[in-house]
């Protein structure tokens, strides 16, 4: 069977396996129909419960225990008549993804049988084992114990499969001595740091809440390709990216994937994610192509950080599960196609108030709105002061493939305001107030067009934080990230910002200042510190390069450098003092993150080697001894004999220079291991790939072993 053959049958073969009717009814039928939320609650349990439970929910009052056992009750039932046999204390440990361990509704009975039981105990508190979980020293291998910890704030839901269905139940995971061992504790504590730092500045606009929140609505990207593709490609079996792959006559610059009309099997496997994830109580919205050619998005409403970020684990889990059921792999590595767009997790963020107020709400008068200015000031206060913690809060080795790649932001951090809002932030730093841009009316010219209502200021897509138009998008998320790191860093960084505002606010009003007169003192000499930020031009030019060096701005190229700036002196005294993260826990992360860093590109050396080594060496080395049968004689053969000669000694010396850095992992500590694979196997690796990628080129279609990128990305 010739690899052309196979091609043909991953286009031709492929049959709808096991595709799902969807229902129509969304609102009345579908939509959290498997999540166990306040309104279904409180028809099963008494109102006292009811009130205790909404009271911890929405006012962040301490949890009653006694209450447990009441709700276990009701969660039992609720989920048995689902279809429920098994639950789980669903959790977010350190590795990026979500964890469960099952345990069975059903016990046996002295008298042969079994009933359901579930108790308030066992909805409070699980013993998962600790030991296999990353700890970064916190935890030694032979101390296993950890719990988990059940979050009321987010709710109960069900998990189907093909032949049954289990109870989640989302929580929080420390250790035996009181550490958190997971994303979600961090991002909790964070929640509550700003909420009482925005409550305490509200306060001095006369605006009396019982709760601010964060709000994040992030936007999936993920790309899809043919399962026969992917099981033939082993380096995105063991690494999510192509370690291989010469750039095809045809990527993305015809312009014609984006928005573009969504292929049929695509659009029905999304319609099927789309309804798991309504039945799961996911407010999805918004689903289209992506620029590159297999590259899609799907992206849900604003909800409260803590929901968004369990929500966006069930999306990327709902993505991959589903599309096997239409012969597909969802890929969400941060670029596993090199020469085309990569994927990211942009990230829009704002704060929120239990009355509906959005505190980056500018208004129609936004130079009249002292509150949102005061807001929007300290979340650039907060950025300039942190660049370091932006970046480390999206350090990965795959995000480095990504990041700077002319289809995501650079390791730069700043802030895109738009012209408006920078025009009226320098006006008051210059004792003038307002702006000469204004949202208005934009005429197409056609009588039967409708005029469209023309926003003040444009977009721009190359700031890694864009502020737009009552948030701001954090654009250089990755794709396979978990959003709780990223958001627990914004969180706290604001909170801080707003505390030391709100300082400078009350220090001034003790002169006994009218309060317009001291946020404006406050919001002027805060901007013109932290201007330096601000830059509403292109990214990607040589020029803000050059001008960020300039002003300061870090420029903290790969992962390895960020991580590095985790335990500086003024990020362990920021999360200890917002009570976000002990000093202990920062320094287990960030051996964490060393530890990820070098084992993902450990893993990618070892796979390049192996594949070059045993499928690429040989098939060049196969066509070369066919061409050498050749009697006749041919300028072209020996032209292509010369040319392949050249490019297999290539990539055999290539390939002998990686395998001595392979075997070399840099040293016993896990930062040096890190610093070794960023330095040396990384580039050894790009020198196998450039001479594999130029054998592509030259080998007969049979002697190329793995699926090409024109294959896997313009087959369908």
């Amino acid at each position: 069977m010739t690899h052309e053959f196979d091609v043909i049958s991953a286009a031709k073969n492929w049959r709808f396996k096991d595709v799902r009717k969807v229902s129509s009814d969304i609102a009345g039928e579908v939509f959290a129909s498997d999540v166990l939320d306040l309104d279904e609650l409180r028809e099963l349990v008494s109102k006292p419960v009811w009130k205790s439970l909404q009271a911890t929910i929405e006012k962040g009052a301490p949890l009653d225990p006694s209450i447990a056992d009441t709700i276990a009750l009701a969660m039992k039932k609720w989920a048995l008549e689902r279809g429920a046999t098994h639950y789980t204390h669903w959790f977010q440990p350190l590795t990026g993804y979500t964890a469960e361990k099952h345990d069975s509704f059903f016990v046996p009975v002295s008298s042969g049988k079994a009933i359901a039981s579930f108790s308030g105990k066992e909805l409070i508190q699980a013993e998962p084992d600790a030991s296999s979980f990353p700890s970064g020293g916190l935890r030694a291998t032979f101390e296993a114990r950890g719990y988990t910890a059940w979050d009321p704030t987010s709710p109960a839901f069900i998990m189907r499969h093909s032949n049954g269905a289990t109870l989640c139940i989302p929580s929080a995971f420390a250790s035996w001595t009181g550490e958190a061992l997971d994303l979600k504790t961090p991002l909790l504590r964070s929640m509550e740091a700003l909420n009482k730092s925005a409550k305490r500045a509200l306060r001095h606009f006369g605006v009396e809440v019982n709760k601010v929140f964060s709000t994040v609505g992030p936007e999936q990207e993920y790309f899809l390709i043919d399962e026969e593709f992917y099981y033939r490609r082993p380096d995105l079996v063991m690494t999510g990216r192509t370690l291989f792959g010469a750039k095809p006559p045809r990527g993305q610059e015809l312009e014609d994937h984006y928005f573009g009309s969504i292929p049929d099997r695509v659009l029905s496997f999304m319609t099927d994610v789309e309804n798991q994830l309504y039945a799961l109580g996911i407010p999805v919205k918004t689903r289209h192509n992506e620029v590159a050619p297999s590259q899609y998005e799907i992206a849900p409403h604003f909800e409260p950080s803590n929901l968004a970020a369990d929500h966006q684990q069930l999306i990327m889990q709902v993505l991959k599960n589903t599309a096997r059921r239409y012969g597909l792999v969802a890929l969400l590595h941060e670029k596993p196609f090199a020469g085309v767009n990569g994927s990211g997790k942009h990230c829009n963020w704002s704060m929120g108030t239990d009355t509906g107020l959005n505190l980056l709400e500018p208004g129609e008068t936004p130079h009249e709105n002292l509150q949102f200015l005061f807001f929007c000031t300290a979340v650039i206060k907060a950025v300039d002061e942190h660049q370091d913690l932006l970046r480390l809060s999206v350090a990965s080795a795959s995000n480095d493939h990504r990041l700077g790649a002319n289809e995501a932001p650079p390791a730069i951090i700043s802030i895109f305001l738009g012209d408006q809002l920078t025009e009226i932030l320098e006006g008051l730093g210059n004792g003038q107030a307002g702006s000469s841009r204004r949202a208005g009316v934009l005429e197409l010219g056609v009588p039967v067009l409708p005029p469209l209502p023309k926003h003040a200021v444009d977009r721009n897509r190359t700031s890694p934080f864009a502020f737009t138009g009552n948030k701001f998008e954090f654009r250089a998320v990755g794709a396979s990230q978990s959003i709780s790191f990223p958001i627990t860093v914004i969180n706290t960084i604001v909170a801080d910002a707003i505390d030391q505002m709100t300082d400078a606010l009350e220090a001034r009003l003790k002169k006994k200042g009218t309060l317009e007169q001291a946020v404006l003192e406050v919001i002027r000499e805060t901007f013109q510190k932290h201007k330096r930020i601000v830059f509403n031009g292109d990214n990607y030019s040589a020029a803000w390069h050059k001008e960020a060096a300039k002003r300061g701005l870090l420029n903290l190229r790969t992962a390895v450098d960020a991580i590095e700036r985790f335990t500086d002196e003024k990020n362990l005294k920021l999360f200890s003092r917002l009570g976000v993260l002990s000093e202990r826990e920062i320094r287990a992360r960030q051996e964490i993150m060393y530890d990820i860093y070098f084992k993902q590109v450990n893993i990618e050396g070892e796979t390049t080697e192996w594949i070059a080594q045993t499928q690429i060496l040989p098939g060049a080395l196969s066509y070369l001894a066919e061409l050498s049968e050749i009697e006749v004689e041919s300028r072209a053969a020996k032209r292509t004999i010369e040319q392949l000669v050249e490019a297999t000694d290539a990539l055999s010396d290539a390939l002998e220079k990686l395998k001595a850095q392979n075997a070399e992992l840099g040293g016993d500590e896990v930062h040096e291991k890190a610093h070794h694979m960023r330095d040396n196997v990384l580039p050894a690796m790009a020198e196998v790939r450039k001479a594999a990628d130029a054998l592509e080129r030259l080998l007969a279609d049979k002697y190329w072993p793995l699926p090409s990128y024109r294959e896997m990305l313009f087959v369908k």
